[in-house]
């Protein structure tokens, strides 16, 4: 059975035209992770390539979210105390960055890291955002340059902060006796509405499930990761993101799962609102870090540390670099660690290869929740 969401404006007409037409092309159907990868990337039409402001402090500013290197530079400077000591540890002298938004993260690690950096590459599906990037990094064009895909073989730190969220997701629905996958189809009046079907996919951890439970699975972002853990062959991984591991994942009170739409810096919660105005939000899920992990490690890499946000900034000299900063700028840089910011919420994974049995990456060194995953 199909349900429509409730009746409301569309400011993405051209985009929801384009989908509603492809699912019928497609026999009337789509998995949910196809339809979530249209309304983000479509190009000049998809939320990341459309030329409109995502990232920004405020909602005056025109922007729908706020990340961590847009909220404070000094986020860039702590994290570059960790990528300098696995530069270091493994010997090598590149950066790679996954989705690198405005650029804000890279000028912050590119000026924090000098001359021990040789290059900079960065890795973004959205062209529009691409040229913000030229436009923020044009004083290390020297070092920076922009790949279309994914390079046979990495050596160096690969970084991805709130990369893994915006990655396409399943989404399943369990009534109490069956999985069914939930899709989106075209109704007669030709509006996009809901419609699950009976699957074989289910989520990766055997638990009793609370009858009405709708949740997402992330077989795109482990392919990803074993895909990039098969291209490094030195080197180290570095996730940023919000999430959790798999016991807090699939708790039996998140039957709602973790799907979220975001626009001018609201959250919104309603299943039927991600059917709307496509284009003009941000669709994202929560990050299974566990599953992350097993894909990394199935590839052969280690897990070499996993911990709150918070807990790694700090252990990398965040408040330090705060006490010589003004008011305003600590104000920011707090909200990066406090548990009821980001602090928490957001979690930090190292993953690696080739780097000495002994070695210990400092944003790990207290607090690390590896056990947990």
């Amino acid at each position: 059975m199909a349900v429509e969401p409730q009746a409301g404006g569309d400011e993405g007409a051209e985009l929801s035209a384009v989908i509603r037409r492809r699912i019928v092309e497609a026999g009337g159907w789509w998995p949910f992770d196809r339809y979530m990868e249209a309304a983000l990337y479509t190009p000049g039409l998809g939320y990341y390539s459309r030329g409109a402001r995502q990232f920004g402090l405020m909602p005056s500013s025109g922007s729908d979210f706020v990340t961590a290197p847009e909220l404070s530079p000094l986020f860039g400077a702590a994290l570059a105390r960790q990528v300098v000591q696995l530069l270091d540890a493994t010997g090598t002298a590149e950066v790679v960055e996954f989705g690198a938004g405005s650029g804000a993260l890279a000028s912050q690690l590119l000026h924090a890291l000098g001359d021990r950096l040789r290059r900079y590459s960065i890795i973004d599906l959205s062209g529009t955002l691409r040229e913000r990037q030229a436009t923020t990094l044009a004083a290390w064009a020297d070092r920076v340059r922009w790949l279309d895909a994914l390079p046979d073989r990495i050596e160096g730190v690969v970084v991805g902060n709130e990369v893994l969220d915006a990655m396409p997701v399943q989404r399943l629905h369990f009534d109490g006796d069956a999985w069914h996958e939930r899709g989106v189809t075209v109704t007669r009046v030709g509006r996009l509405a809901w419609q699950d079907r009976p699957t074989d996919l289910r989520p990766p951890l055997a638990a009793a499930f609370v009858p009405g439970t709708t949740t997402e699975i992330h077989l795109q972002a482990r392919a990803f990761v074993h895909t990039l853990s098969e291209t490094l062959t030195r080197g180290a991984l570095l996730f940023i993101d919000y999430g959790f591991p798999e016991a807090e994942y699939w708790h039996p009170q998140r039957r709602e799962g973790t799907l979220v739409a975001h626009r001018a810096h609201r959250t919104e919660l309603d299943e039927g609102a991600l059917l709307q105005d496509l284009g003009s939000k941000d669709i994202t899920a929560h990050v299974d870090f566990t599953g992350i992990a097993l894909a990394a490690q199935d590839a052969g890499l280690e897990v070499l540390g996993y911990t709150s946000q918070g807990r790694f900034l700090l252990n990398c000299g965040l408040s330090e670099l705060m006490a010589s900063a003004s008011l305003p700028a600590r104000t920011h840089a707090h909200k990066l660690m406090a548990e009821h910011e980001m602090g928490e919420l957001f979690k930090v994974l190292l993953l690696g290869r080739g780097l000495p049995a002994a070695f210990v990456p400092i944003g790990f060194a207290a607090g690390d929740r590896t056990h947990r995953l």
